[in-house]
């Protein structure tokens, strides 16, 4: 599932949905690289790591209501950061989060929910 993630300042990426306990497990690993504009969001989740990633990636965390708690810059075969009430957390390409400031809310909507939302407004 994607799911389509806005901020301020212009930000926007569609981001795979990990949802389940082996897609979150699972996460980057093994991938040779994250496409431009694309990410992943692991909901629920609060920590993470980088074993065997190739990469290194931005990583944001959200609390409850998708309001930035922290974002960071994680190099292969290391730890996240224990950030106190994380509930989700998106995986984007190195540099991608520079736009993101704290406390400020990210809007997550699914890919499909949103084309039915454009289909009603056009009358379609």
């Amino acid at each position: 599932m994607i799911v389509l993630i806005e901020g301020e300042n212009g930000f926007e990426v569609q981001a795979q949905f990990a949802d389940t306990f082996i897609k979150r497990l699972l996460g980057l690993m093994f991938r040779r690289e994250l496409h431009e504009g694309s990410a992943l969001l692991l909901d629920p989740c609060s920590r993470i790591h980088t074993c065997f990633m190739r990469f290194p990636i931005d990583v944001v965390y959200l609390d409850h209501v998708n309001m930035v708690l922290k974002r960071e810059t994680v190099y292969p075969w290391r730890m996240g950061s224990f950030v106190k009430g994380t509930r989700k957390i998106l995986e984007l390409n190195k540099g991608a989060a520079r736009k993101l400031k704290t406390e400020k809310q990210l809007f997550i909507s699914f890919i499909e929910e949103r084309r039915s939302q454009d289909e009603l407004q056009s009358g379609k």
